[in-house]
């Protein structure tokens, strides 16, 4: 019986990043596994580049193989078993690599050509990158959100199916049988949703290095459970009832960060016999009381003038937003300033239901999309680069677009330039039809489109057949190098 394609592509995995005994922990997101390298010297990139199953390998705080949604918790999962952790979780330390030698992989050389372009465009641009505070800040609320987008996928298509059913009831086309179901349906989407500040506390304090209990108690703190609606918590400064969930995730990691640095503090000061008891008291009791009277207030400020902010620019700027957002996105995921929209998605999908950000953003690639497609037609006869872009083109369409910005267009220079223009063309055309919505986070290109707000699906198809177009157009006039469109052969 020949060997699964999931154990197969953990045991090259292994084989190709040196062994688990090179790796320090291993955690996944929707379509990558996410490895945390001990000695990079060790790492076959060609190797595992040229893995059959492996649609990518990013390079950045973490080393990210891209095998695809579906797949890719079955890999991550079979490979902290093999070595007997949990997701997230420090691998031991007296490891032995038993992985085998792989067999040598007959992948066309168009794929391998593309991953390695965009390995190396993307090593290049990484090291024009110093690090700073910011992007500890940013790298430390990706590895927040990361563990649940999967959550948010599953969640919100749930949801999204509840709201079709509860219209479709509505409007008599399904009779009221269908209640109970479209309850159960909209129970198993809140059992995310309602209580994410939860969710969120725990990952915050793994990240800061807090207890996680203690950092989903802080969490919790944030909904107010088991206060009187009729005797209300004060808000200090304004005098008026505090609201469960006031603050949102926002105050939540911050009120968690607070909480890992008082923990450590009197983990230090307590002594060992009375710390397991009168540390997480006092923390949780600090803390708490903190978070109620100060964080919370404030917190809720802050995340409703950044909601409230945005949705005026939507609203008042429509296609011209729309345009801008598009434009300068992928420029923002280049600089890693992407990920401090995570919070912002969630936050408004808490507050209005859904995040008008994500789908105006999701343009962006399929800009690149448009792009390649251009290159394609005026350069059919660089083999070298068409078969570059034919091995691209289908995770591009998913919102996968990696492989596109750093092998094809970004190389090339100015098509890297004309796909944003494109991304910017469909964000115009999203920001025109307005109020299209996602009611979660996590994929993008076609992959997005079941979670679109129901009603809106066809402003955002627009939007990504105006960015297909516009890519391919602009770049088919304006962004072709004349060094690309010579004749080439495949070596």
């Amino acid at each position: 019986m020949s060997e699964p394609k999931e154990q197969r592509l953990a045991r090259e995995i292994y084989a190709a990043v040196g062994g688990p005994q090179n790796v320090q922990k291993l955690i996944h997101c929707m379509t990558r596994v996410r490895m945390t390298i001990k000695d990079y010297d060790k790492v076959n990139m060609d190797q595992l580049k040229a893995i059959d199953g492996v649609i990518g390998v990013i390079e950045e705080d973490t080393l990210q193989v891209v095998v695809g949604p579906g797949i890719v918790n079955k890999v991550a999962q079979i490979m902290v078993d093999q070595v007997g952790v949990k997701l997230g979780e420090d691998f031991p330390t007296d490891l032995k690599d038993d992985s085998a030698e792989p067999a040598k992989s007959e992948h066309q050389k168009a794929k391998e050509e593309v991953y390695q372009k965009a390995a190396e465009v993307k090593a290049e641009h990484k090291k024009n990158i110093k690090p700073s505070k910011t992007k500890a800040v940013l790298k430390s609320i990706s590895n927040i959100f990361v563990p649940l987008i999967p959550a948010f996928v599953g969640a919100g298509l749930i949801g999204g199916i509840a709201a079709v059913l509860s219209n479709l009831m509505t409007a008599g086309t399904i009779g009221q049988n269908w209640s109970e179901f479209i309850m159960v349906l909209k129970v198993i989407q809140n059992g995310l949703f309602a209580y994410l500040a939860v969710y969120v506390g725990i990952n915050s304090a793994s990240e800061f290095g807090a207890t996680p209990g203690l950092g989903g108690i802080v969490g919790a703190v944030t909904l107010l459970t088991g206060v009187d609606p009729k005797a209300p918590l004060t808000n200090i400064f304004d005098g008026q009832p505090l609201a469960a969930g006031q603050g949102g995730i926002i105050g939540v990691i911050f009120a968690v960060w607070i909480l890992s640095i008082v923990e450590k503090r009197l983990h230090k000061i307590i002594p060992d016999s009375i710390d397991i008891i009168v540390t997480p008291f006092l923390s949780l009791l600090v803390i708490g009381v903190f978070t109620i009277f100060i964080v919370m207030p404030i917190a809720g400020v802050i995340s409703n003038s950044l909601v409230g902010a945005i949705m005026w620019v939507l609203k008042v700027g429509g296609a011209f937003s729309g345009f801008i957002l598009g434009l300068f996105f992928l420029p923002m995921v280049m600089l890693g300033l992407h990920q401090i929209l995570t919070p912002i998605h969630i936050e408004m999908i808490d507050k209005t239901g859904s995040t008008l950000l994500l789908p105006i953003l999701a343009m962006a690639g399929a800009g690149q999309v448009g792009a390649a497609l251009a290159l394609w037609v005026r350069c059919h006869k660089n083999k070298k680069l068409t078969n570059m872009i034919k091995g691209a083109l289908p995770v591009g369409f998913l919102g996968i677009g990696e492989p596109l910005i750093y092998g094809v267009t970004l190389p090339l220079g100015r098509p890297f330039i004309t796909a944003c223009i494109g991304g910017g063309i469909g964000g115009a055309v999203v920001g025109a039809f307005g109020n299209v919505g996602a009611i979660a986070i996590g994929p993008s290109g076609l992959a997005l489109i079941p979670l679109i707000t129901n009603g809106h699906v066809m402003g955002y198809i627009f939007g990504l057949l105006a960015a297909y177009a516009g890519g391919f157009v602009v770049t088919y006039f304006f962004g072709v190098p004349k060094d690309a469109r010579k004749a080439t052969e495949l070596d």
